[in-house]
């Protein structure tokens, strides 16, 4: 699996209005695009644990339009991980930008999907290596195994996008 990470911003997005235009592809995986058809589905996720199941269930329910069940199961698994990771890390409580939301994006390309996620956050997302006792840090560890490819970028003038994708 390959992971890849940006700090450069696309000039053209914010975290606040980002949502996936007509074509749009991670850039750093446009190797991996196949022919085949195309769609999009955007969720806006508010700041609630219940989210996460929200979020799942929105994958389920597009994967299965698409004609896509087979990747329900691990689609689900990485956007658990990564709805996760955006509400935890991404909004902080404490910061006036918590009141934005986090959105997420579901783009299929033909066979490929990919599950991509903005929040207004500065914190970068890291696989981390826990010690045998701590009782989180996987998250990431689980996206790279699931994926073709994973990554981000910052977004202008802050905020993240993190992708991954899955075919």
């Amino acid at each position: 699996m390959i992971n890849v990470q940006s700090t450069t911003a696309h000039g053209q997005w914010t975290t606040f209005d980002w949502w996936p235009p007509l074509g749009w592809w991670p850039e750093a995986a446009r190797d991996l695009l196949v022919p085949g058809p195309t769609a999009s589905a955007t969720f806006v996720l508010p700041p609630a644990p219940s989210s996460i199941h929200s979020a799942r269930s929105f994958t389920a329910g597009a994967l299965t339009g698409w004609g896509l069940a087979e990747l329900i199961e691990n689609m689900e698994l990485v956007v658990s991980e990564l709805a996760t990771n955006a509400l935890r890390h991404g909004m902080r409580l404490e910061e006036p930008l918590c009141q934005r939301p986090v959105h997420m994006s579901l783009v299929r390309h033909g066979p490929l999907v990919t599950s991509a996620f903005t929040d207004p956050g500065s914190s970068v997302p890291v696989l981390r290596y826990p010690g045998p006792l701590d009782t989180g840090g996987l998250g990431l560890h689980i996206v790279e195994s699931l994926s073709h490819r994973w990554g981000w970028s910052a977004l202008a003038p802050h905020g993240k996008i993190v992708w991954a994708v899955l075919s």
